[in-house]
């Protein structure tokens, strides 16, 4: 049979007149019948895909372009989205500036407690790389005294726990966070070897007690979390569970990949200090842990619920056809077994004949 010529003939002869999709595709399969006579039986699975795919085509021809609709508009509206975030940050930014000029004070508490609001509120994962950059450079120039490990820890610290506050406490997010604050610090490392160690080590330290203040502070939360907040919760609980359970891998991992990405020099100093430090992610661990573990307590009856309802979604009609397909692929399957088993007897009897 010429697929080609099949489906110029079911293009011409789908009969979308018709009520029901059921009466349409009865309509074309006794066209085939009659046209190309053959069998159902008969159809091959090259035949049975371009019937397949025309019908396919035709039937859901103006869903498709609705949704093509749909997603051009949807494409817009995130290109909309993005601007109008540049936008927010960048007057954002205008204020905090303007706020600053009037904040001259001698002491500096007041610019002091100001940045730390406007760390609360910029959006800090798009300008970490840069911020984190421009504060060590800014720690190297203003030295006084020959170290700046204090300094940097403490800044790589409020910046890490800021960052992370900013959103969800999944691996994939803090791998990024840390993997962006670590980037930048081996940058300015590689250009400042003579200061290398001392960079490394403070960078290193203050993300890990920035990941710790953060997840401290989301095992306090827990206790006073808003119902509908712990719903949310709840739909991502197995993931959050897992990752708070490895987040002292996950800390040395970012480590480690980005040891093995940088020059032989920075490679050294950095699993140095990360072993150095094995017993300080001791506390990482206890906390982390210690979190999964209150969450575990309060949550579970909520993480019950949570699978009733998955239980209930299993009804729906996607679950049915999901359920109809992989009973389908176990009818399939059973056959093709059965066959190979049968060639196989036959192959044997006919040899010891």
């Amino acid at each position: 049979m010429d697929l080609e010529k099949l489906q110029r003939d079911l293009n011409n002869s789908y009969n979308t007149n018709l009520d029901s999709v059921d009466d349409r595709v009865e309509d074309i399969i006794k066209h085939i019948i009659d046209e190309w006579k053959v069998s159902t039986d008969e159809l091959s699975l090259a035949e049975l895909k371009a019937i397949s795919t025309c019908i396919l085509s035709i039937e859901t021809n103006k869903l498709k372009n609705e949704v093509e609709t749909l997603l051009a508009q949807k494409e817009q509206i995130e290109r909309q989205l993005d601007r109008k975030s540049e936008e927010l940050q960048e007057s954002k930014y205008t204020i905090f500036n303007a706020l600053e000029t009037e904040l001259t004070t001698k002491d500096g508490i007041a610019l002091s407690n100001l940045h730390q609001v406007k760390l609360e509120s910029l959006d800090l994962f798009d300008i970490l790389g840069e911020m984190v950059e421009s504060a060590i450079i800014t720690a190297l120039e203003k030295d006084q005294d020959g170290d700046i490990r204090d300094t940097t820890e403490e800044i790589i610290k409020d910046l890490t726990y800021e960052a992370v506050n900013e959103g969800s406490l999944n691996t994939i997010r803090l791998r990024q966070i840390l993997s962006t604050i670590l980037n930048s610090a081996v940058d300015i490392a590689e250009a400042t070897p003579n200061r290398a160690d001392e960079i490394l080590e403070a960078v290193l330290r203050g993300m890990r007690s920035g990941l710790v203040r953060s997840i401290d502070r989301f095992k306090r939360r827990l206790v006073y979390m808003p119902t509908e907040a712990k719903h949310i919760l709840i739909e991502d609980y197995d993931t959050i569970i897992a990752d708070l359970n490895q987040t002292d891998v996950m800390f040395t991992q970012v480590i480690e990949t980005k040891a093995n990405e940088s020059n032989e020099s920075t490679k050294k100093l950095l699993i140095e200090i990360n072993k150095n430090m094995r017993y300080d992610l001791e506390e990482l661990v206890h906390i982390s842990k210690e979190t999964a573990e209150i969450m575990k307590d309060r949550f579970s009856a909520m993480a019950k619920t949570a699978v009733k309802r998955a239980d209930e979604a299993l009804k729906s009609q996607t679950a049915k056809e999901a359920k109809r397909m992989g009973k389908q692929a176990w009818r399939v399957a059973k056959t093709a077994l059965g066959s190979a088993i049968k060639s196989a007897k036959d192959a044997i009897d006919t040899k010891d004949k």
